[in-house]
């Protein structure tokens, strides 16, 4: 070798050094210095878990290797993302035009590598959106602070480089019966779609048993169309479209009277379309929440005023349920936690934010105004109202903590469901009984309201007491506050459905109450979804 040939190979040797530790990682030892090495390193060098893979693997090609392998990884991958569309995610997300590359045809090893960084990231963004979904739920909406439990990206890349391809892809999405529901409910609402929907809307603010005409007859033909009669000719509001019509309020969380009212009328006149653009959204939200909810759990759904306990897959006790009132400070809001314990006879320790909005101003119009509640200093102590003025204080300055002992009268009633939480968040008993006879139950600060806190209660305690009934009897008599621990913490998820199936019977719908569905069908469309008719 000559010595000018020397110097050049050093020089070479010198700026490929530099290259390489100009990248976030280096490349080990044992891998081989070549172009593709060279071109992995680099392209992976932008996104830490890509290279952390890479050079965990010493730069080996799980996409562009030779041989039937990576051929499979690169078939099973394909076939997903042209199916993306069937989950309801972004199919142009997914760059097929990169995925159709064949690596025998890339003869440029620099090229090959950054081919293979570059189906790595489109595998990585697929997993991620069909496994823990398209969107960052907070980002969406203030009220959405659910935790998404995402997987880490290098073990994705890691485990299905050992996996079978095609049975790796199959396991990420949610394996619940409700997403795989959801998904063949999704296909009935695109066929419907596709077929035109369910005729025209009723021209009828409302309809009444016993009226006959033209209404009528567009309000039977419509719930034909949705499979709540089979087909008739009749023009008279009968005893037949009555039952037909309370069957669509069940399914639809409204009073079923059989009497189709204003709210009735508008759930009948909603267009297919939008019920479709619900599924795609409640597959969204089951991503979110791909994760194990535990054996035994309780399920709030905020849209459904309802509070369930699901045992084993099944729901083994329900109640109604008061949620947050539709304002920007009270609305309830989403995530999961767990149950750790019940207070019963418990004191409300008013929220610093109605303290200071809501019973402050009464205080300073009235001192002995909410005469029901105790003012407490700094040191613990109940302050006297008398030659107190309140007016000196304002909503940053006001001094106390306000408390109401444990009574029948007591804001959270005789008992509340502790999963402590940094949103100050329970589920309680309440004296205000009357609010679960309404339709619609979002009047609450946010926290949930049981209409049987007693006999939840007793279904949370049945596991841990032979007489769960006389156990907090005992406890609720003596007026006490108790704190009563649960022995094996339950899971708490407060979720937000407005498509929700049944395992038997047609899918349900709820109405959008705090808009927030509608908020994140728009982030779906932004980011590349879009609804489909599918003609068959």
């Amino acid at each position: 070798m000559t010595a000018t040939s020397s110097i050049k190979r050093l020089t070479f040797l010198t700026i490929f050094a530099l290259v390489i530790a100009a990248t976030t990682w280096a490349v080990p030892a044992q891998a081989q210095v070549t172009a593709f090495v060279q071109s992995v390193a680099e392209a992976a060098a932008k996104d830490r878990d890509i290279a952390e893979f890479y050079k965990a693997n010493g730069y080996k090609a799980i996409w562009t290797a030779k041989g039937n392998k990576a051929k499979k990884r690169r078939e099973a991958l394909i076939k997903a993302v042209q199916n993306a569309s069937v989950h309801g995610l972004p199919a142009d997300r997914y760059s097929m035009d990169t995925l159709s590359i064949n690596p025998r045809r890339v003869t440029s090893e620099r090229e090959l590598g950054r081919l293979e960084v570059e189906m790595s990231r489109l595998f990585l963004r697929y997993a991620r959106d069909i496994q823990t979904g398209v969107l960052v739920p907070s980002r969406v909406d203030a009220g959405l602070v659910r935790e998404v439990p995402y997987r880490s990206r290098t073990s994705l890349l890691s485990t299905f480089s050992k996996s079978s391809p095609k049975a790796f892809i199959k396991k990420l999405p949610p394996s619940t019966p409700e997403y795989t529901r959801l998904t063949k409910e999704k296909l009935k609402f695109e066929k419907v779609v596709g077929k035109g929907g369910w005729g025209a809307k009723v021209q009828a603010k409302s309809l009444k048993p016993g009226q006959s005409g033209g209404a009528v007859v567009q309000m039977r033909n419509r719930l034909i169309a949705m499979g709540y009669m089979r087909r008739t000719a009749g023009s008279t509001y009968d005893d037949k479209l009555k039952q037909a019509v309370a069957t669509f309020q069940r399914d639809h969380g409204l009073v079923t009277d059989g009497v189709a009212g204003q709210g009735t009328m508008r759930e009948i006149n909603i267009e297919p379309a939008t019920r479709l653009s619900q599924i795609m959204v409640a597959m969204e939200r089951e991503r979110w929440i791909n994760m194990p909810l535990g054996k035994r759990h309780v399920w709030v759904n905020i849209t459904d005023y309802q509070a369930r306990i699901i045992d084993n897959g099944k729901v083994t006790f329900q109640t109604k349920s008061v949620v947050g009132a539709n304002d920007s400070d009270r609305r309830t809001p989403e995530f999961s936690d767990v149950m750790e314990h019940m207070v019963i006879n418990p004191t409300w320790n008013v929220p610093r934010s109605i303290a200071v909005k809501e019973y402050l101003p009464m205080l300073q119009k009235n001192p002995n105004a909410v005469g029901h509640l105790r003012l407490i200093n700094s040191r613990g102590q109940t302050i006297s109202r008398e030659n107190m003025d309140f007016t000196q204080f304002d909503e940053r300055t006001f001094p106390f903590d306000i408390k109401q002992p444990p009574s029948r009268r007591n804001a959270l009633g005789l008992v509340k469901f502790m999963f402590p939480n940094r949103h100050n968040i329970y589920l309680h008993d309440t004296p205000q009984k009357q609010l679960f006879g309404r339709e619609a139950r979002a009047f609450s600060h946010g926290c949930i309201r049981l209409n049987d806190p007693f006999d939840f209660a007793y279904a949370l305690l049945k596991v841990q007491e032979r007489d769960p009934v006389g156990y907090f009897q005992a406890r609720l008599t003596t007026g006490r506050e108790t704190v009563v621990p649960l022995e094996k913490e339950v899971p708490v998820h407060l979720v937000y459905r407005t498509a929700m199936t049944q395992a038997k019977g047609k899918i349900q719908f709820r109405r959008d109450v705090y808009g927030r569905d509608a908020k994140i069908w728009k982030a779906l469309k932004n980011a590349g979804v879009s609804l489909r008719a599918v003609r068959s």
